[in-house]
C-alpha cells in the first residue's frame, strides 16, 4: 500500500510535541502504522456518539501516571488527519472527555474542509505553496 500523506489539524502537532518522549515515540509509531493501512496494537475506534461513522481512531498511552491521547480519522482518502492530541485530565472512568469530544469533531468537520482544499489541487502537479505551508508545514 502507499503512504497516505500526514495531515495536522488544529494545534495538533504542538501539543503532541509536549508529550514526553516515549509517547511521542509510541503514538508516531502508530501514525506511521496509519499511513500504511494498518492498525497498532494501542489503537481503538472512537465511537462515541457523533464520532460514530467517522473513521476516527485514538491512541491511548500511559505514562508515569498519566494518560495520553491522540485522535485520527482513515475516512478522508489518502490522506491521515491528526484532530487532537492530549492528556486526559479527567480522573473518573476511562471515557473521553465532553470537552475534548466536541473538540475532536469539529476538527473533523475542519479536516473535511482541507481535504476539500487539497482535493482541489493535483498531487502530480505540485501542492501550491500556501498549501505546503499551511497544511504541511514541515514540507520543503
Amino acid at each position: 500500500m502507499e503512504e497516505k500523506q500526514l495531515v495536522w489539524v488544529g494545534s495538533s502537532k504542538k501539543d503532541l510535541l509536549e508529550f514526553p518522549d516515549n509517547v511521542i515515540d509510541v503514538v508516531g509509531y502508530a501514525l506511521d502504522c496509519a499511513q500504511f493501512g494498518e492498525k497498532h496494537l494501542d489503537v481503538k475506534p472512537l465511537t462515541n456518539g457523533k464520532l460514530q461513522g467517522k473513521g476516527i481512531f485514538e491512541v491511548v498511552e500511559n505514562y508515569d501516571g498519566d494518560t495520553y491521547r491522540a485522535v485520527y480519522t482513515v475516512k478522508l482518502k489518502e490522506r491521515i488527519y491528526v484532530l487532537h492530541s492530549f492528556k486526559k485530565k479527567s480522573k473518573k472512568g476511562i471515557a473521553t472527555p465532553h470537552a475534548d469530544i466536541e473538540l475532536i469533531n469539529n476538527r473533523y468537520r475542519e479536516a473535511k474542509k482541507i481535504h476539500e482544499e487539497l482535493d482541489k489541487v493535483a498531487p502530480k502537479k505540485g501542492f501550491a505553496a500556501r498549501y505546503l505551508g499551511k497544511y504541511f508545514p514541515d514540507a520543503k
